[in-house]
């Protein structure tokens, strides 16, 4: 450890900040795996509220600010150690290498947000779609039966009833009229 004792207060600096930002970091990259693993959110994962479902970009979260101080100090360290006695061009460089890890970290994290969808269905789009009879649909609304269908993106199994006077047998296509609280309207296509 004599190198230490002999940097600069300027590499010090940056020395001491990148090294406690890149903990940082390394500590939220472990915390957001292991987030995952667990199945359940953390509050410390969850603690930037940056994931916007609108697309928006945020960049100063903690995640962006941790890669700031992170990119920056270690740059601004090789800067320092690199110009001794300039002082302004490793502030520089710094900065500007903290600023694109930023930048980088908010576009990155508008793309995660890209990702994420609810997962639940939107009744209305189901309305005059195509769907297979699984479980034969009882006349009259008297019983509900089952039809299967592709929608939104993924398959689906749904509770159906019919307001005609015959049974639907299995295996039949439908066409959904309507969808109600739980269950699909539909009628022989």
């Amino acid at each position: 450890m004599d190198w230490l004792s002999q940097l600069t207060p300027l590499e010090h600096v940056f020395f001491w900040l990148a090294i406690a930002a890149s903990i940082a970091l390394v500590v939220q990259i472990v915390l957001l795996v292991v987030s995952f693993g667990g199945g359940g959110d953390s509050d410390f994962t969850d603690f930037d509220g940056d994931m916007d479902t609108d697309g928006g970009l945020s960049f100063f979260t903690v995640k962006g600010i941790t890669a700031f101080f992170a990119l920056g100090g270690w740059c601004g360290f090789a800067a320092a150690s690199y110009l001794p006695g300039n002082i302004w061009a490793p502030i520089l460089i710094a900065v500007v290498t903290g600023a694109a890890a930023l930048v980088a970290v908010g576009f990155a994290m508008r793309g995660v947000a890209k990702l994420q969808c609810s997962g639940n269905v939107v009744k209305e789009k189901l309305v005059g779609l195509t769907a297979t009879v699984y479980v034969s649909i009882p006349p009259a609304r008297s019983g509900r039966g089952k039809i299967t269908l592709t929608a939104q993106g993924r398959y689906m199994e749904i509770d159906a009833v019919t307001d005609d006077n015959e049974r639907i047998p299995t295996d039949e296509e439908v066409k959904i009229v309507s969808y109600k609280d739980d269950f699909a309207v539909v009628e022989r296509k």
